[in-house]
């Protein structure tokens, strides 16, 4: 028999008549997704009844049934007949679930995750560059030439610069014809992107150091040198990183 139902921590509790959420299921679900992904309601522990539920976020029963059906879309819960709903182990999460995702980065304190998603966009970015190399056609290279001449003329206004960084990189993608890898890339980084941590501290100095990289992909691209596309990119995602990355020592802020 599975454990009883825990209690809501008050923190997460609603609170005052704030404004209401677009369906009022996605206060039940922010909730519930908040102290799954946090560790509050364990693998195999059960999921706050729905009598409790209605009572704590003020709903009915049909809109706690809506969010909690959401949350088992998302592969965070599962419903056991006589048993229950149950929270799911990790590694049946949705992580390509843009709210599942974006939870899991809040709470990634250890950078594990942001890692992992280093290690995913190095690896297909890296094969979208070789793939560009060899089919990128005249129009893919003028665009890109357009953007690295405006990241050039950025190194100073950061918060332009790094959508115009998203851009020649998602450029990159386009002109390798990978939709299904330009899509996972496109998740995991704009969900990343929302968290500090991922995009850390940046200076002039090594805003020029990341436009030089970008011009030797350009370069490689426009000369169909694939492998070397594809190496430059690799070594410019992780020296990147390294340089964002909190508590690494190869991290620079000069």
């Amino acid at each position: 028999m599975a454990d009883p139902a825990p209690a809501l921590p008050p923190a997460l509790l609603p609170r005052g008549r704030g404004p209401r959420p677009a369906r009022r299921a996605d206060a039940v679900l922010d909730g519930l997704l908040e102290q799954i992904v946090a560790g509050e309601l364990a693998p195999g522990s059960p999921v706050p009844t729905e009598p409790m539920l209605v009572e704590a976020y003020g709903v009915s029963r049909t809109v706690v049934r809506e969010a909690v059906k959401l949350l088992e879309q998302k592969g965070l819960v599962t419903a056991r007949q006589g048993i229950g709903t149950l929270v799911s182990p990790q590694d049946h999460w949705n992580l390509l679930d843009t709210e599942v995702l974006a939870a899991i980065v809040r709470h990634d304190e250890e950078y594990e995750v942001l890692d992992q998603l280093i290690s995913v966009r190095t690896a297909l970015e890296s094969q979208m560059a070789a793939d560009a190399a060899r089919l990128a056609t005249e129009e893919d290279l003028r665009e890109l030439s357009e953007l690295m001449r405006e990241l050039d003329g950025l190194v100073r206004t950061p918060e332009r610069m790094d959508d115009v960084d998203v851009a020649f990189h998602e450029r990159i993608m386009l002109a390798s014809g990978n939709q299904l890898g330009r899509a996972i890339v496109r998740t995991v980084h704009a969900e990343a992107r929302r968290s500090q941590r991922y995009s850390g501290h940046s200076t002039p100095s090594l805003r020029r150091q990341s436009n030089r990289q970008h011009q030797a992909i350009l370069a490689a691209i426009a000369a169909g040198e694939a492998e070397r596309a594809a190496e430059l990119m690799t070594q410019h995602i992780t020296e990147s990183w390294k340089r964002r990355r909190p508590g690494d020592a190869a991290r620079r802020t000069c």
